[in-house]
């Protein structure tokens, strides 16, 4: 008990100390996390060298985000991403494992043991590459998405992978007993503690409990946990929602382990059959915390685990695999890359970004070894070298950053749809404001033009049936080409109040006659608009505000009347207040020490307040007689 609780407090202290200073440096959280592990291993040896039960113990952190991530998809998103799945991320591992393969045998390797090395560097770092992009905000980029579809297809790729394995073991090692420096994990593991359900299996038998243990995650995904869920909620015990998380996660984890299929999968199944459910964020608060810390414990003990001695008895070769095989991945992602029209920015995203080897590749070396495919000593210097690219990939992400600044597109590399009509009603901006004036004109029979710069927001409103035109609102040229001389109203609803304001200004700078409807934040950007042109501003949040208040008023006494009044009353004085502070506010003067301004605003305060009140006194009057 004494050595457990020492361990985790080396690991917990290490990354408390290293994560935090590297993120402040700007290095990231998983080069933090890295670094405390080979402080505190191969550096300061506070903890052994083998680190590799706890090593496949962290790899839960790694089956838990693809459960989050599972659960941030719908059934329907998926389906719509097939074309990446099966091209793009097909192409990328049958690319790679090949190339890999003709390398190793051109090097001297059996043809077994070089299309193994090719399976095994194939794969990339779903753990680090997702962690990256999440933290840098580059997920729902066109390079993260085509990043986070390759990923998909390595783990579902890791399947047959490991089908194959057995059929590539060389002879020769046969008589050669592995050594056990090594964990193995999925089917093979619970085949030692004799929980295998396919062990001893015909190959249909295999192929039927699979498909079953499948079926089982989708079935309960969808008629028991919504069941267990509402139980569970009838208890009133908040500590039950996070046992019931736990071991769905976990239970799906044990079930495809004992059919031999990867547990990250599976958890991403059922993440994905859960996603449509209404406990999916009560699932998600549950989840992120366990995520964070076991991924971050699985950094640590790859940096830990990094055998230095067997690194310095062949330090050029180890290196040289390392840097040759991110060089060759690299070569496959650009041409892969610009045939999938990825440019800039998303291009360079998408190929540093899957450059290197990953975690599932410590699994089929495992794998490999058992199965006599791999001899330990390539086995050890596969596992260096693939440590070596996680190691470097941060680094990558870094470089990205740095040279992206200097790029001038806007991130997004997809062309400006072509817009062939136009209506009388032209819509900037369909996020959470301007989908619902959509929807409210169009309802009427009005006819629309929708503009956003949101590539997503476009494709997800196509989704439901809307038709919407990419491009950025405030570029004159697709401005007009939607109509702008033509249109008899605009709605500049985009949620960037500098947007708006420079939308409103040069649509009323080219049409005098034109309607202009704009969506405000707050009284400052209303006086903006108010300057730029604007004919009818509406903020935000009041509408629902002044709803809020009136229900507030009618449940402390005042009749629905009385507070219907207060309501209204109260929209005149400040639409009319308005105004009139427009004209006294002055940009080059902070609100706070403009005096004109707070003197009259007191005034029309103290005069809403006697309008108010002689309203309510005027009802009292009309009741007593």
């Amino acid at each position: 008990m004494e050595g457990f609780l020492y361990q985790a407090t080396i690991y917990l202290c290490a990354a408390v100390i290293a994560v935090p200073l590297s993120a402040r440096l700007g290095l990231g959280s998983v080069l933090g996390y890295l670094a405390a592990g080979i402080m505190i291993g191969p550096v300061l040896h506070l903890i052994g060298h083998d680190t590799h039960d706890l090593q496949h113990f962290a790899e839960f952190g790694v089956v838990m985000m693809l459960f989050l991530i599972g659960l941030e998809l719908e059934p329907r998103a998926l389906w719509d991403m097939r074309h990446k799945l099966l091209g793009l991320g097909g192409l990328q591992v049958v690319l790679t494992m090949l190339a890999v393969m003709a390398a190793g045998i051109a090097f001297g390797l059996e043809w077994q043991p070089a299309l193994a090395v090719g399976m095994i560097l194939a794969l990339s770092s779903t753990a680090i590459v997702l962690q990256t992009l999440s933290e840098k905000g580059l997920m729902q980029t066109q390079g993260g998405r085509s990043t986070f579809a390759v990923l998909l297809t390595q783990d579902i790729a890791v399947i047959p992978m490991i089908a194959a394995l057995p059929l590539l073991a060389v002879p020769t090692l046969m008589q050669l007993s592995p050594d056990g420096s090594i964990t193995v994990g999925g089917a093979e593991e619970a085949a030692h503690d004799g929980m295998s359900l396919v062990e001893g299996l015909p190959g249909w038998g295999v192929t039927l409990v699979t498909l079953g243990a499948v079926v089982a995650v989708i079935l309960i995904g969808i008629y028991l946990i919504r069941p267990v869920f509402r139980f569970i909620h009838a208890a009133h015990l908040p500590e039950m929602y996070t046992a019931l998380s736990l071991a769905i996660v976990i239970g799906i984890a044990f079930l495809m382990n004992l059919v031999g299929l990867s547990p990250a999968l599976g958890t991403f199944l059922a993440g994905v059959v859960l996603a449509n459910s209404e406990f999916r964020h009560e699932l998600e608060s549950d989840i992120q915390p366990f995520k964070g810390l076991l991924l971050g414990l699985f950094f640590i003990t790859v940096g830990a685990g990094i055998n230095f001695d067997t690194f310095l008895d062949a330090p050029l070769k180890i290196f040289g695999i390392a840097v040759g095989v991110m060089a060759l991945k690299w070569v496959i992602l650009l041409v892969l890359g610009l045939l999938f029209k990825l440019r800039k920015r998303n291009l360079m995203l998408f190929t540093l970004g899957l450059a290197q080897a990953g975690e599932f590749g410590f699994v089929l070396i495992s794998f490999s070894r058992q199965v006599n495919v791999l001899p330990g000593t390539l086995a050890e210097q596969l596992l260096l070298s693939i440590t070596l690219t996680m190691l470097l990939t941060p680094l990558f992400f870094i470089a990205y950053d740095l040279l992206s600044r200097r790029m001038h597109d806007d991130g997004g590399v997809e062309e400006p749809d072509e817009i062939a009509e136009d209506g009388p009603v032209i819509i900037a901006g369909i996020g959470r404001f301007g989908q619902i004036v959509n929807r409210m004109v169009q309802s009427s029979g009005c006819k629309t033009i929708v503009l956003d710069n949101s590539m997503a927001t476009i494709e997800l409103m196509r989704r439901f049936g809307f038709k919407g035109y990419f491009g950025d609102p405030t570029r004159p040229d697709i401005l007009h080409a939607a109509g702008l001389d033509k249109a008899r109203v605009l709605v500049a609803a985009m949620d960037d109040n500098k947007a708006v304001t420079q939308l409103v200004a040069y649509a009323r700078a080219q049409r005098p006659d034109l309607h202009i409807i704009a969506r405000a934040y707050d009284r400052t950007h209303v006086y903006q608009l108010y300057r730029a042109g604007a004919d009818d501003i509406v903020r935000e949040t009041f509408d629902s505000s002044l709803r809020a208040g009136r229900y507030v008023l009618e449940n402390i006494g005042l009749s629905d009347f009385e507070a219907a009044e207060a309501e209204k009353i109260f929209f005149h004085h400040d639409r009319d207040a308005i105004r009139e502070l427009a004209e006294l506010w002055d940009p080059n003067i902070p609100t706070g020490q403009n005096e004109a301004y707070i003197a009259r605003s007191r005034e029309l305060a103290k005069g809403l307040e006697a309008a108010l009140l002689s309203q309510l006194s005027d009802e009292e009057d009309d009741e007593r007689s």
